[in-house]
Parts: C-alpha cells; sequence; structure tokens
C-alpha cells in the first residue's frame, strides 16, 4: 500500500529567477524520497500559473497546483495557487484567496513556512531559492526553532536577496546550489528509512 503521510514535507520559497533553480532542484531529485515539495513562489496575482506544468516536466512526481483541504501525499509536487496564502493544517492544504496578509509585501513564503513549522516539527524543511526581498527568513527561524532543517542557494543564485536575507537570520544549516541541495535532501530521506528501520529491528 502507498505511504499516506509524507515523511518529510518541503516547503520551497523563490521569485525572480527562481525557475531556473527550481528545474535545477527536481531534475537532481529521486522521485522516490517519501518526501512532499511545495513551491510558494511570488505569481503575478492576475495571471494564471502555468508552474505547475513547467515543474512536472523537471520530475516523474505528479505536479499539481495546492486546493483546499487537499491532503499532501509523499512523491508529490504541490504548487501555490495565485493570489493565495497557502497554509498547511494536520497534513492538507489551506487556501486564502484572494491574498490579504502583509498585501504591501509579499511574505507567502514566510506564512506557508511558518505553519509549516507548527505542522511537521522536525519534519519540515525549508528551502530559499532565488528571489529579491527578504521573504522566508522568519519562516526558517520557525523552522529551525522546531527542530527542522533548513536551506538556502548559495551565489548560484540569479536573484539572491531572499537567499542571502535567510543566511542572515543564522537560521540556514546548508548553503548549497539546488542540485547539491537534491543531495542531501536524498540524503535525509534515506537516514530516516535507516533510523526507522533501526527502530524496528
Amino acid at each position: 500500500m502507498p505511504k499516506s503521510n509524507p515523511d518529510f514535507i518541503v516547503g520551497i520559497g523563490g521569485s525572480a529567477g527562481g525557475l531556473k533553480a527550481y528545474t535545477m532542484l527536481l531534475e537532481a531529485l529521486p522521485s522516490n524520497t517519501d518526501m512532499a515539495f511545495v513551491f510558494v513562489a511570488h505569481l503575478s496575482p492576475t495571471n494564471n500559473s502555468l508552474l505547475a506544468h513547467l515543474l512536472s516536466q523537471a520530475t516523474n512526481m505528479p505536479a499539481i497546483q495546492a486546493s483546499d483541504k487537499l491532503r499532501i501525499m509523499p512523491n508529490h509536487v504541490y504548487v501555490i495557487p495565485p493570489n493565495t496564502d497557502l497554509f498547511i493544517e494536520n497534513n492538507v492544504f489551506r487556501v486564502y484567496a484572494p491574498r490579504t496578509l502583509n498585501q504591501g509585501r509579499h511574505k507567502q513564503v514566510d506564512l506557508f513556512l511558518i505553519s509549516l513549522a507548527e505542522t511537521a516539527g522536525k519534519r519540515a524543511i525549508g528551502i530559499i531559492l532565488s528571489g529579491g526581498d527578504g521573504d522566508g527568513a522568519e519562516g526558517c527561524k520557525q523552522i529551525k526553532a522546531k527542530g527542522g532543517i533548513t536551506f538556502a542557494q548559495d551565489l548560484s543564485a540569479d536573484v539572491d536577496s531572499m537567499p542571502l536575507n535567510a543566511q542572515a537570520s543564522g537560521c540556514v544549516d546548508f548553503v548549497l546550489p539546488p542540485d547539491k541541495i537534491a543531495q542531501e535532501l536524498s540524503k535525509i530521506s534515506a537516514r530516516f528509512v535507516h533510523e526507522k528501520a533501526a527502530l524496528h529491528a
């Protein structure tokens, strides 16, 4: 029987230059990590998003737009809908539209990562990729406070404000290019499986 819950939920934030980084990450990821991947991008509020379709071309995992009350499954890729605030509660998405919180600034990544930290605790992973502004730094702090793991893209980011702000928070565990982040995620997955097997041995 397929697993109903992911071992880890990975929140991935980005903005300008993000698509290139998302693609590099997914292309280097195996499709059987038993993690779920949630891409929280700064999207145009008025246009239909093609992001899920574009990401589906970089992975064998299903890539779909998140919807309210949708259950989060392992080995799936999810994308925030345009003009929404996305949260997670008890392994399901909560989608609020139109976006009303912090309208003056982009805070979608922080809002999602903070809710992820609350829900997933030690099984929360936050990744901040290419983008402008400081969205995501506060979310990384919350994930670290709950025992989760955080990543920021290195100087390979086309736009480095978001990853640099995350690093400045002092709460980032790994600073790597997207393909190396994928390798670390694979190691985390393998280590978790090994530890779980040892517990049941």
